[in-house]
């Protein structure tokens, strides 16, 4: 079951700080215009997920939200994940 809660953006801008004090920080698309993050944060004891969006460049003036009264965020949790991943033949596990 997905649990999601919706935050104003003033909120997570001003109160939480947010983008910049989210506890991780992705990179997951990177357009001509802009640059979509993925972030992890906390919040009274529970961990949420986003996405933001901010210009590429200095001409291109775009904030975290900037176009959202609200955010919507999905509660997380953290868990070790096995990933299968191509590797060089002789390449030992330790130097991956």
């Amino acid at each position: 079951m997905r649990t999601t809660r919706e935050f104003s953006r003033e909120f997570l801008r001003e109160e939480l700080d947010l983008p910049y004090s989210a506890l991780e920080e992705r990179i997951i698309e990177v357009t001509r215009w802009s640059i979509q993050y993925e972030i992890v944060f906390e919040y009274e004891g529970k961990f949420y997920m986003t996405y933001y969006s901010e210009g590429a460049t200095e001409m291109q003036d775009e904030s975290p939200w900037e176009y959202d009264e609200t955010v919507e965020c999905t509660e997380v949790e953290l868990k070790d994940v096995t990933v299968k991943k191509w590797v060089p033949i002789g390449v030992r596990k330790e130097d991956i």
